[in-house]
């Protein structure tokens, strides 16, 4: 049987546990800090883009500018959305703000812009309605509700959404049925406004 010398076992245990914590402990650091800040980020991104429970009864763009991105100064949100872009490459944004972000908009008022102008059009004429509700961090869209329904019977009903996906800010998705999605048409405002009749034609 092998009798250890106590002062000898601890003092080798200690110098183990000293080893151990030394060399393992920096290892998991960086990516609980990682981890932590992805989360932190994302929460608080959520926190920015959220509107109030009144935004969900608005009738047009403007009613639900009720978030900290839609107030708060330009350059404070975009330095905050192009932290959060660090983790994600595209996180819940209404499209003016992603435009913004690119250099394709000139500012956070020009997004507005276009949206109080088609607001202008289309709240004036029978029968449009503005839908606010739409995933997180997007405008709403308007809706022609005498398109959904036809001679074909029940349809998903002529959209006009907003996009930064090109120029002109605005998609036309016509009345669709059917298997599928509808394929959208890239408009401007003066598209719309040159075209609405014909638009509402589309059954």
């Amino acid at each position: 049987m092998t009798v250890l010398d106590p002062n000898m076992a601890g003092s080798s245990v200690s110098r183990s546990s000293l080893s151990f914590e030394h060399q393992a402990s920096p290892v998991p650091q960086p990516r609980a800090r990682g981890l932590r800040i992805e989360g932190l980020a994302s929460l608080d991104w959520s926190d920015v883009i959220e509107t109030t429970a009144v935004a969900d009864l608005a009738t047009s763009p403007a009613e639900a500018r009720s978030s900290w991105i839609s107030r708060a100064d330009e350059q404070q949100v975009l330095a905050r959305f192009r932290a959060v872009c660090e983790f994600d490459s595209r996180p819940p944004s209404p499209w003016w703000l992603r435009a913004l972000h690119r250099g394709k908009l000139p500012s956070r008022a020009a997004g507005f812009a276009v949206e109080d102008e088609v607001t202008e059009l289309l709240s004036s004429r029978p029968g449009w309605v503005f839908v606010p509700w739409a995933d997180a961090g997007e405008v709403g869209h308007w809706e022609f509700v005498p398109s959904e329904s036809g001679v074909y019977g029940p349809a998903e009903p002529t959209t006009v959404r907003f996009t930064d996906t090109h120029p002109g800010w605005v998609d036309l998705l016509p009345a669709h049925r059917g298997p599928g999605l509808a394929q959208a048409i890239p408009f401007t405002v003066a598209d719309l406004r040159e075209q609405i009749e014909d638009i509402e034609n589309i059954a």
